[in-house]
């Protein structure tokens, strides 16, 4: 078995019975799902980065829909995609059939690590090659798995990369919506719309981003048909004249990024850091309260794809806005309006506030993201996950509104999960050496502190404007109780 999860546990060397797959005495129920997260995160994030949403979500929703699917006939509810039926069994048999559904659907998403996905059923002393699709738990899982496979390869993310037929250099991911920037990298035609940026290696290795994944806008959500949400005009961002001419509203969300830049904290550096890594903040608070509410297999399972389905969901409504309103980012604001003006701003890693930066040598705090500014994803993201937990604990694990919203029990003593709540002096992702001052813990008293800064820790990275964050929270809190209700009709919907 996998050990990093069970190792955390001081009963975790106990013997595995023969012939089952059931966790070490004194480990969580939740050893199984665990050991697939701990092979999945490193290599996922060997080919996309933490703040990729629209990939990390994908990935991390459609592993969560197979678990779901793969416990539901030992569960008392049916899947989403497959209906196998009422069949007899405990967390041995859900264990076995969550990790060979595991196994269909990684090797779906990611087949270059195929030898991975096999060594996590290899861990357990399952077999990789056993292909059976009948009701024992591995052709459970078998089959919960391939109907997730069946209908998310073509669901309008163009995972396969044939979208348009090729059967060639297919391009996973690429964009099917025909979109184009208004801006270039290097030259602003547009103060009001997205520009991509154009980064460097600082070794003369230049590349401009793409909008990541516009056709999220048109995949298939979970919880409802197609978006209809819409966020309020962005007004700030569009306040400049035909002829350019820049109005005050403009001047002055722009002036709020840099005066909030100017006097960044240690501690708001390290939660910018944080919220934008969408594993260690929202899937870590996740395994956190699994391991804090003692939450058992089903329970983990139905939570973990909730938190998922309603990020998932959020982002397809909030992809579509970022392409209706195509707003313009920061760092292009402040580079039009103070092009080779000095201004009073952050200077970089390690230079902390100073006053003789011009507006187009400035960068956030943050490097900014693939995609159009308005409305935030990551303050949605957040936003839906409480939400969505907060309705969970509530109505389905039974705690009242006020334990719901509890999250002070996650701290650095919840093994794996806290761990990155603990910030070493000088262990800054951006400012290494330098912030922060001393040691810091981070953390937050309920869901809502935890949903709201995140929210705002976007525009403490500079890369977004403050509108953009009321914005996104509002979808998501939209969403976020869509896909719970979704969720809550499922699981009272007995299988026949």
């Amino acid at each position: 078995m996998p050990t990093g999860f069970c190792a955390s546990f001081a009963n975790s060397s106990a013997l595995i019975p023969a012939n089952a797959v059931v966790c070490p005495e004194g480990a969580p129920p939740i050893c199984a799902p665990a050991a697939v997260i701990e092979v999945v995160v490193p290599n996922l994030l060997s080919t996309v980065a933490p703040g990729d949403a629209s990939l990390v979500l994908r990935t991390t929703t459609l592993i969560t829909n197979a678990w779901f699917d793969a416990i539901a006939p030992y569960s008392g509810w049916t899947g989403v995609y497959s209906s196998l039926g009422v069949l007899t069994g405990g967390d041995s048999e859900r264990n076995i059939a969550l990790l060979y559904a595991s196994h269909e659907v990684l090797l779906s998403l990611m087949p270059q690590f195929a030898d991975d996905w096999d060594g996590i059923l290899d861990g357990f002393g399952l077999s990789p090659d056993n292909n059976v699709v009948d009701n024992s738990p591995a052709g459970v899982g078998n089959r919960a798995g391939a109907a997730v496979v069946a209908a998310r390869e073509h669901d309008g993310m163009n995972q396969l990369g044939d979208a348009s037929g090729s059967l060639y250099n297919l391009r996973p991911y690429a964009d099917t919506t025909g979109y184009e920037p208004v801006n270039k990298g290097e030259r602003l035609l547009n103060p009001r719309r997205w520009q991509p940026d154009t980064r460097t290696t600082g070794s003369g290795i230049f590349s401009t981003q793409q909008f990541v994944t516009p056709q999220w806008a048109e995949t298939q959500p979970y919880s409802y048909s197609k978006p209809t949400l819409i966020a309020p005009f962005p007004t700030k961002s569009y306040a400049v004249r035909p002829n350019g001419v820049p109005l005050p509203a403009y001047r002055a969300q722009a002036d709020e990024v840099l005066a909030v830049q100017a006097a960044l904290t240690d501690r708001q550096k390290l939660l910018a850091e944080f919220f934008d890594d969408k594993i260690h903040s929202l899937g870590f608070s996740t395994l956190a309260t699994a391991l804090a509410l003692g939450l058992d297999l089903r329970q983990f399972v139905q939570l973990d794809f909730l938190v998922n389905a309603a990020a998932f969901d959020t982002g397809i409504t909030v992809w579509k806005n970022k392409r209706r309103y195509d707003a313009v980012r920061p760092f292009s604001a402040i580079a039009y309006l103070y092009p080779d003006t000095a201004i009073t701003a952050w200077g970089g890693p390690g230079e902390g506030t100073v006053s003789d930066i011009t507006g187009k040598e400035w960068r956030p705090y943050l490097q900014t993201a693939n995609h159009p500014e308005y409305p935030s994803g990551s303050a949605s993201f957040c936003r839906a996950h409480a939400t969505a937990t907060k309705l969970y604990l509530e109505q389905i694990a039974g705690l009242d509104p006020d334990a719901a919203n509890d999250l002070s029990y996650w701290t650095p003593a919840i093994p794996i999960a806290g761990a990155p709540l603990t910030v070493p002096a000088g262990k800054s992702r951006i400012e290494p050496d330098v912030t922060p001052a001393a040691e810091t813990t981070l953390g937050w008293n309920t869901w809502d502190d935890f949903s709201e800064e995140c929210g705002i820790s976007r525009l403490w990275a500079g890369v977004h404007f403050f509108d953009s964050i009321p914005a996104g929270q509002d979808i998501g809190e939209q969403i976020g109780t869509e896909v719970f209700n979704w969720m809550k009709a499922r699981l009272q919907d007995t299988p026949e």
